[in-house]
C-alpha cells in the first residue's frame, strides 16, 4: 500500500471553556490516500469540523501529528502548506468579497501564490471558469448577481487556482437543493479525476457520501468510532452510531433518485 499523502496520528484537542475543558478530539488516527475522497460524517458537535481546522492549520492539535508526505506539519503554517491544502467553505457568499468581481477574486489567488506572469492571468481566469463550467463572462460579476450553485463553482476555481493537491470540503453542497448538489458533486468527481485531487469531504449527510466519498470515517463525541470503504460501511455498519446516521437518511421519490444518480454517474476509483 502507498504512503498516505496526509496522516493523522494520534491527535487530541482540548478547548478550556471557563473552569470547563472540552474534549473536541479524543485521541484519532487515521491516513488519507493520494487521489481518494475520504468523507468525514458525524452529526453536529461530533468533532469533524474541529479536524478539519486542524487539517488546515487553523488550530494546532493539543497532541498528536499531522504529516503532509511524511513530513510533519508545523502549527504556523507556511504559503507552500497553505497552498497545498486548500478549502471550499459551506457558504461561499460569505467566502467570497462582496466587493470584488469574481474575476478579481480569482486572481487574487493567482496573485498571492505566483501562478503565471501577471499579463496572463485573465486568460488563467477565464480558464478556471471553463473548468468549473461557467462562463468567462462571469468574471465581471459580483458574487450577489450569482445563483448558489455558480457561487459554489466560483470557490472551487478559487482553491483550484492555488494548484493544490489536497482540499477540504466543509458541507459544498448543504445549501444547495437535490439537483443543483447533484451537478456539483459531478464537477467535483470529474476534477478530481482531471486533476488528480484528494477531497477530505466533511458532512453529515450520508447520502451525498454515497455520491462521491470512497472512504467513510464517522466520528461521534470526537472519537473515530468506524472507517470502512464507503459500500462495505453503507452495507455492514459495525457501530450501532453509524447504523443510526444510515437509518436517518431521508428517502425521496424513485424518481428523484433516478435523476440525481445520472447527474453524478461520475465516479473515481
Amino acid at each position: 500500500m502507498p504512503d498516505p499523502i496526509l496522516s493523522i496520528r494520534a491527535v487530541s484537542k482540548e478547548f478550556h471553556v471557563g473552569k470547563s475543558r472540552v474534549q473536541a478530539i479524543d485521541d484519532v488516527s487515521l491516513d488519507v490516500f493520494e487521489g481518494e475522497c475520504l468523507a468525514i460524517v458525524g452529526e453536529s458537535g461530533s468533532g469533524k469540523s474541529t479536524l478539519a481546522n486542524m487539517i488546515l492549520g487553523l488550530g494546532a492539535p493539543t497532541s498528536g501529528a499531522i504529516r503532509f508526505k511524511n513530513v510533519e506539519l508545523p502549527a504556523k503554517r507556511s504559503k507552500l502548506h497553505r497552498r497545498q491544502i486548500q478549502l471550499v467553505q459551506q457558504n461561499p457568499l460569505s467566502a467570497l468579497n462582496p466587493r470584488r468581481s469574481i474575476g478579481a477574486s480569482l486572481r487574487l489567488a493567482l496573485d498571492v501564490h505566483g501562478h503565471g506572469q501577471r499579463a496572463d492571468r485573465p486568460d488563467m481566469v477565464a480558464a478556471l471558469l471553463k473548468e468549473v463550467g461557467l462562463d468567462p463572462d462571469m468574471a465581471t460579476r459580483s458574487p450577489s448577481g450569482l445563483s448558489g450553485g455558480q457561487r459554489q463553482r466560483i470557490a472551487i476555481a478559487r482553491a483550484l487556482a492555488c494548484q493544490s493537491q489536497v482540499v477540504v470540503l466543509d458541507e459544498p453542497t448543504s445549501a444547495l437543493d437535490v439537483l443543483v448538489q447533484a451537478r456539483v458533486l459531478r464537477l467535483l468527481n470529474a476534477l478530481r479525476a482531471s486533476r488528480k485531487l484528494t477531497y477530505i469531504f466533511i458532512t453529515h449527510d450520508l447520502s451525498v457520501v454515497r455520491n462521491i466519498a470512497d472512504r467513510v470515517a464517522v466520528f461521534q463525541k470526537g472519537k473515530l468510532v468506524e472507517i470502512a470503504q464507503t459500500e462495505t460501511l453503507f452495507a455492514n455498519p459495525t457501530c450501532d452510531y453509524t447504523s443510526t446516521l444510515i437509518s436517518a437518511v431521508p428517502v425521496v421519490s424513485p424518481e428523484e433518485v433516478a435523476l440525481r444518480d445520472a447527474l453524478a454517474n461520475v465516479r473515481v476509483f
